[in-house]
């Protein structure tokens, strides 16, 4: 009789390993996913145990603080086992990491002290006001497509503050932006996460009204200033948000291609001879999507890894390093989407049914591709950088 995935973690120190043992709880638990849309609490804890969301966190409040080359190489394993939890490992991870770097020393005592195991999730894009009051603010807000907000204990809120009715301006002339972490109890779910894709992630949209925010539990959206964590940090949130979707893309790509790899083999369409794999034009196709891929992990992993190198060594992280990061995941993202588009149409009816990882896979890409980061603006903007014709971009 067949033995269920065990949720227990491997005792291992390499988080690859950790993210590989607990893929069957994930690959299982897709479709209970899909349908509670929100990650069942079993692939949450296993995620938890296996030290998953620790990987994006600093030593200092006892997390691994690895590079980037680990942390995309975790996130594509998660995601290839399951678009959804994937994507909840590079939305919950990160805003983990965010809040043990930037958070105030009495809010990072309260959240990761003796051991702590939080998710922290929402949605950054400052929708939110904050009055400033004695001590901190009065945050009211509404909220879209909170990542991760389905299991998350603190929901994080971007707000713009407000001193006496006006948003206080930077000296780059943007107002200020902050984001808040606020106790799952003081947010109201409203939640609207009715989609074609990643239905498991628990992307609810939420509200809160006056709720008071402690300085200390906020941080500047745009900040390079950590109290707590290495050269990472320094970079602020974009890159480890960027490498997060590259590698999210990369993983549920990789599953479709492995997928039609296996599928290719056996199946014969519809009115042909010879199986799948035997076609010349699949085989043009499906070789030429796989180096696609693989050439764009590599261009992935060199570019933030170079990038990191710089920040370790205490050399500046310029813009056209950011520039180039951001193309790196956009880019990355578009060859995944590539590879999902010919793997549907190479493995045609067997890619509409319900219940189908190619289906899954098709729906996952083509509902997180939407997602503003890795849009297009990201090149223009990269190609300004790069032509010489913008020296600064808050948004790379």
């Amino acid at each position: 009789m067949a033995t269920a995935p065990s949720s227990a973690a491997p005792k291992s120190n390499d988080p690859l390993a950790r993210a590989r043992a607990i893929a069957p709880i994930v690959a299982a638990n897709a479709q209970k996913a899909q349908d509670e849309r929100t990650l069942p609490s079993e692939t949450v804890q296993a995620m938890k145990t296996a030290g998953l969301f620790r990987i994006f966190q600093p030593r200092a409040v006892g997390g691994d603080e690895c590079d980037f080359e680990t942390q995309i190489a975790v996130a594509e394993e998660v995601s290839r086992a399951d678009g959804s939890a994937g994507w909840n490992v590079i939305a919950n991870g990160p805003s983990v990491g965010f809040a043990g770097a930037f958070l105030g020393d009495d809010a990072v005592a309260e959240l990761f002290g003796a051991g702590k195991d939080y998710c922290f999730g929402g949605q950054f894009a400052p929708n939110g006001q904050g009055v400033a009051v004695d001590g901190g603010y009065r945050v009211t807000g509404s909220w879209h497509f909170g990542s991760g907000t389905g299991h998350s204990e603190y929901v994080m809120g971007g707000f713009i503050p407000l001193v006496d009715g006006a948003p206080p301006i930077l000296p780059n002339g943007l107002p200020d932006m902050r984001v808040a972490c606020i106790p799952r109890e003081e947010v109201t779910f409203t939640d609207g996460w009715f989609v074609m894709g990643l239905e498991g992630t628990g992307s609810y949209d939420y509200e809160c009204k006056d709720v008071f925010v402690r300085e200390s539990w906020t941080y500047p959206l745009f900040t390079t200033e950590p109290k707590r964590g290495g050269g990472m940090y320094r970079m602020g949130i974009f890159p480890i948000t960027g490498a997060g979707h590259a590698a999210w893309a990369l993983g549920v790509a990789r599953r479709a291609l492995d997928e039609i790899n296996a599928m290719a083999r056996s199946h014969t369409r519809m009115g042909q001879t010879t199986v799948l794999a035997e076609r010349p034009t699949f085989q043009k196709d499906y070789i030429r999507a796989e180096a696609r891929l693989r050439a764009a992990r590599l261009l992935v992993v060199d570019v933030f890894s170079e990038a990191q190198r710089k920040a370790d060594a205490g050399d500046e992280v310029g813009i056209e390093d950011r520039a180039l990061m951001r193309t790196a995941a956009t880019y990355a993202t578009d060859a995944a989407k590539e590879a999902v588009d010919m793997v549907h149409l190479a493995a045609g009816t067997a890619a509409v049914r319900n219940g189908s990882v190619l289906q899954r896979c098709f729906r996952d890409m083509h509902t997180g591709t939407q997602h503003t980061f890795i849009g297009e603006d990201t090149y223009l903007q990269s190609a300004e950088v790069l032509l010489g014709l913008r020296t600064e971009s808050p948004a790379l």
